[in-house]
């Protein structure tokens, strides 16, 4: 009798954010209380901003830099530009377009993709130049191996090799004012969550799945992704999902904060709406933010 081997789940490495315009995105997020990290530029036209959290995730607020040059890359086969192209075209420069586990071998996920038929496309090896916050030049290579479904065009999933990570001390990046320190779920929705279980186990390398009478729970090593129907989306959120649209969709992310109390007193005063709700403060959606963010203490 053959058995399979365990897998090991991969981690949340980041999330991808379009946004119209990175002043607004950083704005924002200063109101927030997130610190913000330089403007980053990619070699293929698409720029962003970033959030670095004290677990090792991110969260990346992606623009276009320069749309020829996206556009060309899309055209050659650039899948992280030409799904980026279709996500605006489809739903707009503000949103949650993928999201990204981390990984140590991208050539290994994407044959796995392959074979497993939710290949989305080309592997992509870049660099962009990095700069360390007391000013030293490196550079930042990555991997990555990209996977979707077609019933569901308005997400998408990559893992990340960081191939040449710079040794940057990022502690002063990672300290926020409002004492985010982790990234702690991912929410999706689908008005039947278990139709996109297969996909997910590939995409985060995990066969255990929790289904609920919500939607369904994966256990990355470092987060949880859940998917909800739209019923769970509202209750646990006070989300709406567009209808009964088909198709995975990104919702929401939950953020990790050492005294919610203190969240809260800084939304009041940056004039934030925020909803209570059970142990969490839930931000909705405005320009520069295109995801609902949920607080909770850690």
């Amino acid at each position: 009798m053959t058995t399979q081997s365990p897998r090991t789940p991969h981690p949340v490495d980041h999330l991808v954010l379009p946004t119209a315009d990175l002043d607004v995105a950083r704005a924002r997020l200063d109101k927030l209380g997130f610190t913000v990290a330089p403007v980053g530029k990619h070699p293929f036209g698409t720029e962003n901003v970033c959030v670095f959290l004290g677990d090792d995730t991110f969260l990346e607020f992606l623009a276009i830099g320069q749309r020829e040059v996206c556009e060309a890359e899309a055209r050659e086969g650039n899948v992280f530009v030409a799904r980026d192209q279709a996500y605006r075209f489809r739903c707009g420069n503000e949103g949650f377009s993928a999201l990204v586990m981390g990984t140590q071998d991208a050539e290994s996920d994407h044959s796995a993709f392959v074979e497993a038929g939710i290949s989305a496309g080309v592997i992509l090896n870049f660099s962009r130049p990095f700069v360390t916050p007391d000013g030293k030049e490196d550079r930042a290579s990555f991997r990555l191996a990209f996977a979707a479904d077609l019933r569901a065009p308005d997400a998408f999933f990559f893992t990340c090799e960081r191939v040449n990570t710079p040794n940057a001390d990022r502690s002063q990046l990672q300290a926020h004012a409002n004492g985010a320190v982790s990234l702690r779920e991912v929410i999706l929705s689908e008005v039947n969550p278990t139709d996109f279980q297969y996909l997910l186990q590939e995409v985060v390398n995990q066969r255990d799945v929790n289904a609920h009478s919500f939607g369904m729970d994966l256990r990355a090593a470092n987060a949880n992704v859940s998917v909800l129907s739209p019923q769970g989306l509202h209750s646990f959120f006070g989300l709406e999902a567009r209808g009964a649209e088909r198709g995975l969709r990104l919702q929401a992310f939950v953020v990790g904060v050492r005294d919610l109390l203190a969240v809260e007193s800084l939304l009041r005063s940056n004039d934030i709406p925020f909803e209570p709700r059970g142990s969490r403060l839930i931000v909705h959606k405005a320009p520069g933010q295109g995801a609902a963010i949920a607080f909770e203490a850690v």
